[in-house]
């Protein structure tokens, strides 16, 4: 969809804040859409609006977090529907905006003494301060961190229209998180941040941007098999203070990494050494897939992006000979055969299952910074929600720009399966493991509800609260509550009567967004999916009306004609004809009216009911009695000719006995 401005900008954000498509604001946002902004009582402030992508979530924690602002940074001041681009919807995050160009605008080497005053400490400030309120920002590059008034600190440009990391080029992102699905590298920590500003530094230093020319995978690869300090700088001399200072920054463990509060006593964190060191290097490499691995970190990441390669040279035991003979890690060589071996004795997975959890352990064990990887794809936990929604978009994990089809697959079976519990145990010594356990189990209990209210579609809604419905029926509007779906529910009703309006997509979304007091007519969609016509029925008219009730008590016209298109079901449970024909007439009525709570208590309607089922009683037991007497009438005339008839043949063989008699009498006296 094309980004061209229109001429005619409508509409309010949060009825106060106007957005003008007619002024584009191109290098304000760090990649993301923006345009100028105004609000009804901030006429002195400068104001941007972010378009936010259906298929990328905005970050709903930031926005809610961050109403008191923080000096330095460009915080969100509203959200929600705004004029539309090109007649698509389009939701706008409306934040503060830049007063100056960012700092990649004007690429040239700074001063050490402006780095450390006008960068270093204002952006460590502001890292002290998102963590304080357990937030990240993770957006910090040079394109998204703005010059202010001459000769004062830098401003931390806006993170809160995307996923976390999304837009961050590989070389501002740790290996681990870079490898990462672009929307599945999750909010991670604050030493994160760290490492991005780290990375801003060295470019502001260097005049240029460390590692230019190089795509994603070669950059990830140089930072696993050199380390992150020696591969981002490239052998440059920084200023002494800086080298110092960027060495911790760049610390492959987070846990090396200075605290933003150190980093505001520039002298202090360069004093505080890490004690990390350089990968060992084998003596000659090793090839899985297409990379060529030369120590453990390298390892890991050829097992991450080639599975099935991996899968292979474990199997016939050339990785555990090079791990012993190569590079001297007979520990690693043992913890991968002992893999293999529990493997071989797997047989409650099915094969494909097993040789994934397989590597996604190897990995690991190789090296315990890596993300979740799973058949080819690496994530963060934490990123599963954008990671979903992204894949109903059909988008490509990596930068080739292919289209990946496997994607929902892969993700699905990440929560089927507990991977995140398993990944979370092999590095529990660095997290806690009882809430990834926790969170992996509730997203495996939403995944396998049955119905059309569960499966992918009801986690993606409820994993990301911000994200509008994704039925084709809506016709790409933008529908970002269940209040904002009954009236679009009840024209599309009204327009085809004939659809199926809980189709998947909606009434997983009604499932994750109607707040806990429908959950009781969610669930009875559910169990009545694929059961009964008549339970279905009854459970989509509960559903419906509670709809209407809570959200949208006014006629619902369309909603009501559909409902009643389909009531014939119910209304062939009364037993009763005449209460029959009583009923549909009346369903025809309230049908007319557009509410459907009365439609639901004539359909209902259990004394009704209760009645009409004793009558049914009544009429089965004088159907009976009737039965029963006409069996006696029949029985009796069958006994009345069967003893007739006896009594016929015994009175005609005595009249021939006497008629035989007579004769023989006769004959006697001649």
């Amino acid at each position: 969809m094309s980004d061209r401005p229109e001429r005619d900008p409508r509409g309010l954000v949060a009825g106060e804040y106007l957005v003008d498509l007619t002024k584009r604001l191109p290098d304000a946002s760090g990649g993301i859409p923006a345009f100028a902004a105004t609000g009804r009582n901030r006429d002195n402030e400068l104001l941007m609006a972010l378009r936010v992508d259906r298929h990328a979530p905005a970050r709903p924690r930031h926005l809610t977090a961050l109403n008191a602002r923080i000096d330095g940074l460009l915080c969100p001041v509203a959200h929600g529907i705004g004029p539309p681009i090109n007649g698509e919807p389009a939701w706008y995050v409306i934040c503060q905006a830049p007063a100056g160009p960012s700092v990649a605008a004007d690429p040239r080497p700074w001063p050490e003494l402006m780095l450390i005053e006008h960068v270093l400490r204002p952006v460590a400030y502001v890292l002290e301060q998102l963590q304080m309120r357990g937030l990240t920002h993770r957006a910090i590059r040079p394109n998204n961190v703005f010059l202010g008034q001459a000769n004062s600190p830098t401003i931390v440009g806006a993170a809160w229209a995307a996923p976390p990391g999304m837009h961050q080029p590989a070389v501002c992102e740790t290996a681990y998180t870079a490898v990462c699905h672009p929307s599945a590298r999750g909010d991670g920590r604050i030493a994160d941040d760290v490492y991005a500003l780290g990375i801003l530094l060295v470019t502001l230093a260097l005049g240029r941007q460390p590692m230019d020319g190089l795509d994603d995978a070669t950059i990830i690869y140089r930072k696993l098999e050199l380390g992150d300090f020696v591969a981002v700088t490239g052998g440059e001399r920084l200023p002494p203070i800086l080298t110092d200072l960027v060495r911790n920054m760049l610390a492959e463990d987070p846990e090396h990494r200075p605290p933003p509060t150190l980093l505001r006593d520039p002298v202090g964190a360069r004093g505080r050494r890490v004690a990390g060191r350089p990968a060992s290097r084998a003596q000659r490499p090793f090839k899985v897939g297409p990379i060529t691995v030369w120590n453990s970190r390298t390892l890991a990441l050829a097992m991450a992006i080639s599975p099935d390669e991996a899968f292979t040279v474990i199997q016939n035991g050339t990785l555990a000979y090079w791990l012993r003979r190569a590079l001297g890690d007979s520990g690693l060589a043992v913890k991968l055969e002992e893999l293999f071996r529990q493997h071989l004795l797997d047989l409650s997975s099915a094969r494909e299952t097993a040789n994934a959890v397989l590597i996604m352990r190897a990995v690991m064990e190789a090296d315990v910074f890596m993300p979740l990887c799973w058949r080819g794809l690496a994530m963060f936990p934490d990123g599963l929600g954008p990671a979903l929604t992204t894949a109903a978009a059909n988008h490509r994990t990596a930068s080739a720009g292919q289209v990946e089809p496997d994607l929902h697959r892969k993700l699905e079976e990440i929560v089927l399966n507990d991977a995140q519990a398993m990944w979370a145990t092999m590095r529990e010594d660095r997290v806690p493991v009882a809430p990834q356990r926790q969170e992996a189990r509730q997203r495996r209990a939403i995944l396998q509800i049955k119905g059309p209210t569960g499966g992918l579609p009801r986690l993606a809604y409820t994993l990301n609260p911000l994200i509008p419905c994704a039925s084709k029926m809506l016709d790409g509007r933008w529908i970002g509550s269940v209040g904002e779906l009954v009236p679009a529910l009840d024209a599309i009703a009204a327009a085809t009567p004939d659809v199926e309006l809980l189709e998947p997509h909606i009434a997983a979304f009604i499932g994750a967004r109607s707040e806990r007091w429908l959950d009781d007519e969610v669930k009875r969609l559910a169990n009545a999916s694929g059961g009964d016509s008549t339970d279905l029925a009854v459970a989509t008219l509960r559903l419906l009306s509670g709809l209407q009730n809570r959200y949208h008590p006014a006629p619902l016209k369309g909603l009501a004609g559909w409902v009643a298109g389909r009531a014939q079901p119910l209304v062939n449970r009364w037993n009763n004809r005449e209460r029959r024909t009583a009923v549909a007439e009346k369903l025809k009525a309230l049908a007319a009216l557009g509410f459907l709570q009365p439609i639901l208590n004539l359909l209902e309607d259990p004394p009704g009911h209760a009645i009409d089922s004793d009558g049914l009683r009544m009429a089965i037991a004088d159907l009976d009695r009737l039965d029963a007497e006409l069996r006696d009438i029949a029985e009796g005339g069958q006994r009345r000719s069967a003893i007739a008839s006896w009594w016929g043949q015994e009175v005609a063989a005595g009249i021939g006995l006497a008629a035989i008699a007579m004769t023989l009498i006769l004959a006697a006296f001649g």
